[in-house]
Order: structure tokens, then sequence, then C-alpha cells
């Protein structure tokens, strides 16, 4: 602001005075104009045209060749303008004609042919003297607007009106702008490095405070509590820090979980291996048929697991794309349904499958059978003491909805945004899977996601839970 000041008030004042003061003689002249045309009392328009703006007005009868003043209304300002000479008149009336009616100049006071009178009745000679130099030097120096303009009245009158109005030289006043400049600018300045230092400290203690806290995050210390106040955007950064410090505090103690969960579901069919083994090693007699088949299931869970674990991490960072094809989804889910005979017969499980009408998809089959697959098993594991399962196919609107519900023990409100999350236990007590490895609902929203699905889950404590999926039906 201060820069602009100094070259607009510097290098552009004089010139912007100077554009002012022809706007106002332009206009005032075409008020005089009007007020002839029109036979107004032209001679009080000039006069106060002439004193409310520090201008000189002439009016002449230019009809014939030699022109007779009818009007004249001379500013008596401090530099004593005289009257403007005959010769200089009929100059500008030759001008005006030449430049089509109207002309406007900017001149010294000696090339427009005024001069400056001063009364000099009771001077000495001395002050004569130092008058008529005085004189010479502002003549030669002053500048002086003219504007000129010839007015048809008739076809055979016309009238030339003269306005003349001294530019002020400015130089004085760019000289006193410039100290007033200095002035300010040193106050100025001043005042913005008390205040830079005032809004600094108050923005950068903040700042600090967050930064320490920061460090104090780094080294796993989730107890640091970003509160820091100052202004808004430092308010915003506390909170969203401090949301940060919940979600890494969440997944530091879900990464220890998961350390916990996938040990305990590694060792268990590593630790049922080797004691076969052992047996069957040791005893002779214990090399049958059902111990060999135990140490082939572990493996094969062992197996499940590992690939579990890698089919997640592929799916998550998008390595593994969707083959789709067109297939009927209902045909689907009874051939998965053929995969829990012995568990019916078995287990005394009631697993049903409901529909009205064969569904058609156009999804990839394996991964979609196996989101039908993984809500299946983790409904049997939490199916409850009435061991009942029920898979309902809905068709509506060109949606065909996948539901799965048991009667277990349901899931608490406040956690069912979690579920989905990686390696979430509901249930913290590590168990045992009887279908499964336990990282079914990760690879089930990772697949659903791939298909553009829409999945959810409804559930009550102690009444069940529904998990359910929809695709476009074709």
């Amino acid at each position: 602001m201060l820069v602009f000041l100094w070259i607009f008030q510097s290098a552009f004042l004089e010139t912007c005075y100077t554009l002012i003061r022809q706007s106002q003689v332009k206009s005032n002249a075409s008020a005089i104009c009007e007020s002839i045309k029109s036979g107004d009392d032209t001679a009080t328009t000039i006069f106060d045209i002439s004193r409310e703006n520090e201008m000189s007005v002439y009016v002449y009868n230019s009809t014939h060749a030699i022109m007779t003043r009818e009007y004249d209304s001379e500013y008596n300002n401090p530099s004593g303008l005289r009257d403007i000479d005959m010769h200089s008149v009929y100059s500008y009336y030759k001008l005006a004609f030449d430049a089509g009616g109207k002309y406007i100049s900017t001149s010294t006071l000696e090339e427009s042919g005024i001069s400056i009178s001063i009364d000099n009745s009771e001077q000495s000679i001395e002050d004569e003297d130092f008058d008529s130099s005085f004189r010479e030097v502002r003549q030669k120096r002053a500048e002086n607007l003219i504007c000129a303009e010839i007015l048809k009245l008739n076809d055979d009158e016309e009238c030339f009106v003269l306005i003349t109005a001294l530019l002020t030289p400015v130089d004085s006043v760019i000289n006193t702008i410039r100290i007033q400049l200095i002035i300010v600018s040193v106050i100025f300045i001043v005042f913005a490095i008390i205040l830079a230092f005032i809004v600094s400290k108050r923005l950068s203690r903040p700042l600090v405070e967050i930064n320490t806290k920061v460090k104090q995050l780094a080294t796993r210390d989730y107890e640091v509590e970003f509160d820091s106040k100052g202004y808004l955007e430092v308010n915003e950064l506390s909170n969203t820090l401090n949301l940060t410090r919940k979600e890494l505090q969440k997944t530091d103690a879900l990464r220890e979980e998961l350390i916990a969960n996938i040990s305990h579901d590694l060792r268990t069919p590593l630790t049922m291996i080797t004691g076969y083994g052992e047996v069957m090693r040791d005893l002779p007699g214990e090399n049958t048929p059902e111990n060999v088949q135990v140490i082939i299931d572990e493996a094969n869970r062992l197996t499940s697991l590992v690939n579990d674990m890698l089919n997640l991490s592929k799916l998550q960072s998008g390595a593994i794309e969707i083959e789709r094809e067109q297939f009927s989804l209902t045909d689907e889910i009874n051939e998965i349904f053929k995969r829990y005979t012995k568990l019916r017969e078995q287990e005394g499980y009631n697993i049903s499958f409901e529909y009205e009408q064969n569904a058609y998809v156009n999804a990839d089959r394996t991964k979609l059978g196996q989101v039908v697959y993984n809500f299946i098993n983790n409904a049997i594991n939490h199916c409850g003491e009435d061991k009942t399962v029920i898979v309902t196919q809905k068709v509506y609107d060109k949606k065909v909805r996948i539901e799965v519900t048991d009667h277990g023990e349901g899931i608490p409100e406040d956690k069912l945004e979690y579920i989905w999350d990686r390696y979430y236990k509901v249930d913290k007590d590590h168990k045992r899977a009887v279908i499964g490895t336990g990282l079914g609902l990760s690879i089930v929203k990772n697949i659903l996601d791939l298909h553009g699905a829409n999945y959810g889950v409804s559930s009550k404590e102690n009444s069940g839970s529904t998990f359910w999926f929809e695709l476009e039906h074709i």
C-alpha cells in the first residue's frame, strides 16, 4: 500500500490533476454553449462558472471578420491574469475552426498570450523590480489550459467561446505529500513490525505446542491431548490431530489384537500337526487313517488362513481384478449349500435357503461365491443355541438382495460401524471359528466394493444379525 501511494502521489498526481482540470473546462464550455442557445441569463451563468471553477470566460460574436466581445468574466486569482490579447483570440479561433469547431490545449501563459498584472501603485522601486522579475518567471513557467469552441447559432450567426484556466504548479504539493508519505511510512513500518511480532507470537506459540505434542505422539504416547487455543485454523488442526491420535490408538490396538489372533490361529493347527505327528512316530499303533486325516485337516486349515491373509492384502492393494460373467446367483448359492450337508447332518445345524425365482447377475462368480460362503460361515459361528441360519433371496426394482440371518447374540449398535474393519472383533475373547479363518468380513467388504455393490448389517443384541448385499439384476 505504501509503495502504491508513493508511486501514485509522486508520479501521477500532476497528470491526474491536469486530466481532472481538462474535464472541468470541457463540461463548463458545454454548459455555457447550452445557456447561449437556450437564451437563458448567459451573463449570470458565465459569472457563476468563472467564480466556482476559477476560470476566465470570454464570449465573442464571430459572425463578422472582426470579433466583438459580448460577455466576459475574468477570475481574479492570485496570479493576476490579465485580459487575453485579441491576436491570441484570432489564433485560437483558427485552431478551433481547423479542429472542427472545438480545440483544447495546455501551454504557458506567455504562449497563450496572457500576461500577469500586479497592482504596484504603493510599491517602492525595489519592490517593482522584484515583482517584474517574478512576473516574468511566472509567465514563462505557469501553464494555462485553453478551451476554444465555435458555436453556430443559425446559418448567419455564430459566437466563439474561449475559456482559460490556470494550472496551478503542483511541485510544492508533491513535495509536501512526499514528506507526509515519509512520516506515514516510518510510522506504519514501526507499527507493522510491532504488530507482526505480536501476531507471530500468538500464531507460533500454539504451533510450537502442537509440534511438541506431535513428537510425543510419534513415540506412541496416546495420552497426549491436542488442546491448543488460537485462531480458527489452529483449532481445526488440533481437532484433526486428536482424531488422528484416536485412530492411531485404535490401529495400534487392532495390530496387537491381530498379532494375538493370528498367533493363536497359526499355533493351534501347528500344535495339532506336531502332536499327532509325534504320536504317530512314537506309537506305531497310532498310525491310523483318522490321525492322518486330522493332520491333513489342520494343514488345510493353516493353508486357508494364509491364503485368506494373502487375498485380503491383494484386495486392499488393488492387485486383484474381478472377472465378470453372467450367471445364476440362485444356482451358485445352492451349490454352496452342498458344502454344509455334513454340518447339517452331524452337528444339527438348520441352514435354509429361501427364494421365489432364479436371479441372474453380472459379477465375478468365484468371488461372489466367496462372499456368500463367508456370510454363511459367520452366521454359523454366531447362530446361537437354535443353530439356525436363514439365507433369503429377494428380487425387486431390478435389484437382487441376499440376506443371511442368524439368531445369535447380535452386535451392539455402537460396534456395527467397525465390524468391516480389518481384524476387528466384537468379542475380544479369541475363539476358534467353527468354519473359516476369522478374516471373512474384511474380505467380503473388499470384494463387494470391487463390484460396486450395496451392503450392510442390521442387528440387535440377543436377537441375532442380518448381513446383506445387493447387486443389479439382469
